[in-house]
């Protein structure tokens, strides 16, 4: 017998003792190199007896001839069957223990059963079984045993998760991954198939490309509701973009590089339009995140809730129940009786009503993910188009008060930080995935008007009419169809909650991100008097300045919110001074704008433009009087505090630690240089830059940190027509001057005086000049 050190016994002489560590050995060995032993069944089977005890293998290398002797092609599967059921009950009982207790790493000492099944070909012989029907050559292809496809993927979902390597050495097998998909269009073993994938596709390398599953279209709608749900599961790893950490960390040098080297569509854009075009498949996710359960009662509901997400790790075991609901009733296919026979199931009846709930929150969350994922994508306003369509929002907004947000005390919150991903329950989870999902929609798109109901809308128009302006295009050609029902559009909804979470809650952020979502893009005057006549001004203050909070995340999220509200509206600026009524309060809101401008600087620039546009308006008496009394206008009305806000804004950043979550302050400071050069005082502020460098003893480095940021800035912008129209919009300022005052600032005649170069003194120029260069 060929052995990986030539044609020697594994066991002759004085080597005796160290036999069972040889044949390990070398079995590790021929996994690496490829050569020598294979599988256990090339081993004499007394060999492998008389080693079993010693080893401690439990008779497992044994089993595995047994199994691979009774599964040759054309054979009796039954006898193979008979002795999987024996190895799976010994590789079960670990794969129990992993999951319903800490988690430990995957090793050989932790699950020695499932390390010495797949150490002896276990998971090969496994995944050949399964293929074999793929490899006739006959018309009709022979049909397995379902409760022997059950086993064998149970058996190799039990050996992903208890050994390390076998998930990564499956998910290299593209073929199998492939034929996975294929398992799926038997209702007896989709759970399984499942399971497995979604655990081979977390670890692949390569992101799968949908269009290569075989008649994917036919697969998806095969699938009754429950299926779908679960599906999704899978669906949410193809068609993101891999996930290489916070995108807000990543630093747009690095991103816009990255974007240069792949020009052409990512495998997981291209899988995004492959799910669109399948007919109908919007359409029942739709259905699925809006379909309504049985509304939980009692006060212990919380805690039972808790108690069941304590051991439901992956919700392999509640699909299994649920499963076992599902054949108990004996429930049909089609997708129409889905709920119906799942409420009629004896067993359904008998699970925990939490649950029941716990069962729909989690399947919602992977759908609601789905649908915001597609939301974010090249294809928004098609997805945009059919969520609407299919009342999507509507749909939502009835299950706002009986699932998403049932009422229960504060105490029961856990403070979750923004991490989409982050390790919590479902319920939490459900609730964050919902916010993200409301932000994408509302995001500078016209459907955000379907937030409201038909009583708000003509809340917005009166206010219009009120104010003698004309109404938003977008809210006349709003379909009053597709709008929310009830007493309460979404957007209200969420204010109501938001006002009753604790100081910190991590909700916090998300509902406030939602709200300024609605707010985003050209300006409407109706829009923030609808927010303010609610109270929301109040609110934020109320947060910023007395509640206490600490939160870095939830203060950035009010700060965004607080500019958006209060832009361009001087109403806002009067309520404003009317809660900001002692200089204590002032000043702590100061302190909190200025303890990080990172957060705040979106606040400090709609403070910058609306003082600019009410100085032009002296003729309305109701401006003059606020601005005479607003103690924060009149802060920033003093020349010496704009420029304090700009030195700040230009010294936090310099072209490499730019990300997405900072360039605002570049913006910031490029709005505050901007109405300066509007009112000929742009050699007055680049002067002041120059004399602040020199009181600091670092002559040049301000202004050419800046002028190297200016060129970045250039480079960026001027390539993304979504970036210049959000500074059109949300500024009011024409893209086409935000280019003509950068292209001044950058201007190389030293003798301009609104030229950053005519500020640096010839010894301390281009201290980075190489620094954008490819």
């Amino acid at each position: 017998m060929a052995t990986l050190l030539g044609s020697e016994s594994p066991c002759t002489g004085g080597k005796r003792r160290n036999c069972t560590s040889n044949i390990v050995t070398k079995f590790t060995a021929s996994k690496i190199t490829g050569q020598g032993f294979s599988r256990g069944t090339q081993l004499p089977g007394g060999l492998l007896q008389e080693r079993d005890k010693r080893a401690k293998w439990h008779g497992i290398p044994t089993l595995l001839q047994k199994l691979y002797e009774s599964s040759h092609p054309n054979s009796d599967l039954s006898h193979a069957h008979s002795f999987l059921k024996v190895l799976s009950s010994q590789l079960s009982m670990e794969a129990m223990s992993f999951v319903t207790e800490d988690r430990k790493t995957a090793q050989e000492s932790t699950f020695p059963n499932t390390y010495t099944f797949d150490l002896f070909g276990g998971v090969d012989l496994l995944v050949e079984i399964l293929m074999r029907p793929t490899l006739t050559m006959q018309k009709k292809k022979p049909k397995m045993n379902d409760d022997l496809v059950k086993d064998c993927l149970s058996v190799l979902y039990n050996c992903c998760i208890c050994t390390e390597g076998v998930t990564k050495s499956l998910a290299a097998r593209d073929d199998f991954v492939l034929f996975l998909f294929t398992l799926m269009t038997n209702k007896k073993t989709f759970l399984q198939t499942a399971t497995l994938i979604e655990d081979i596709l977390g670890v692949k390398k390569e992101m799968i490309q949908l269009e290569g599953i075989p008649n994917l279209s036919g697969l998806v709608q095969s699938f009754d509701q429950q299926q779908l749900a679960n599906f999704c599961r899978i669906l949410s790893v193809t068609i993101s973009e891999p996930d290489v950490g916070n995108d807000d960390k990543h630093t747009l040098l690095a991103k816009n590089a990255q974007q240069k080297r792949n020009a052409s569509p990512s495998r997981a854009e291209v899988n995004q339009v492959t799910l669109l075009n399948i007919p109908g498949f919007i359409e029942r996710l739709c259905k699925l995140a809006t379909r309504k359960v049985s509304e939980a009662t009692g006060a212990n509901f919380l805690q039972e809730l808790e108690d069941w997400y304590t051991w439901l790790d992956n919700a392999l075991v509640l699909d299994a129940l649920m499963q076992m609901a599902t054949e108990e009733a004996e429930q049909s296919s089609t997708e129409s009786s889905d709920e119906s026979s799942l409420a009629t199931s004896p067993l359904r009846h008998r699970l925990p009503q939490s649950m029941k709930i716990v069962h729909e929150i989690m399947y919602k969350v992977e759908v609601l993910y789905v649908l915001c994922v597609l939301l974010m994508g090249r294809q928004r306003n098609q997805v945009h188009k059919m969520l609407a369509e299919f009342r999507l929002i509507p749909g939502l907004n009835n299950l706002f008060d009986k699932l998403i947000w049932r009422k229960y005390t504060a105490s029961n919150h856990v403070v979750h930080g923004q991490n989409e991903n982050c390790d919590c329950s479902p319920e939490i989870s459900f609730k964050i995935q919902f916010l993200r999902l409301l932000q994408s929609f509302s995001d500078h798109h016209e459907n955000k008007y379907l937030l409201l109901n038909s009583q708000e809308l003509n809340e917005l128009s009166a206010i219009s009419m009120k104010a003698n302006i004309p109404e938003v295009e977008a809210l006349v050609n709003t379909d009053r169809s597709l709008v929310c029902d009830g007493k309460k559009g979404l957007l209200t909804r969420i204010l109501t909650v938001m006002k009753r979470e604790p100081p910190d809650s991590s909700f916090r952020f998300w509902q406030a991100r939602a709200v300024e979502s609605f707010l985003r893009g050209a300006t409407s005057y109706a829009d923030q008097m609808f927010l303010l006549k609610r109270g929301l001004l109040e609110h934020i203050l109320f947060c910023i300045i007395d509640s206490g909070c600490t939160s870095r995340d939830v203060l950035q999220s009010y700060f965004d919110l607080l500019g958006e509200l209060m832009k361009f509206n001087i109403d806002a600026f009067k309520r404003f001074n009317k809660y900001v009524n002692t200089p204590e309060k002032f000043q702590t809101f100061l302190t909190q704008i200025n303890s990080s401008l990172v957060d705040s600087n979106m606040l400090v620039r709609c403070i910058v433009l609306s003082l600019d546009r009410f100085e032009s308006q002296t003729e309305d008496v109701k401006v003059v009087e606020v601005l005479s009394e607003c103690c924060l206008l009149s802060y920033m009305a003093r020349v010496e505090n704009r420029l304090s806000f700009l030195f700040r804004l230009i010294n936090i950043i310099n072209v490499q630690t730019l990300t997405q979550e900072n360039v605002s302050c570049l913006n910031t400071s490029l709005v505050i240089l901007m109405l300066a050069r509007r009112k000929a005082k742009l050699p007055f502020y680049l002067n002041a830059l120059r004399e602040k460098e020199y009181a600091e003893k670092y002559p040049g480095c301000l202004l050419n940190n800046f002028h190297n940021l200016l060129r970045f800035w250039q480079r960026h912008y001027l390539n993304k027509d979504k970036d210049s129209t959000c500074l059109e919009n949300s500024s009011c300022i024409p893209f086409s001057y935000w280019k003509e005052t950068v292209s001044v600032l950058l201007g190389s005649d030293r003798t301009s005086l609104c030229a950053i170069a005519s500020y640096i003194d010839e010894p301390f120029m281009d201290l980075d000049r190489d620094l954008l260069e490819d």
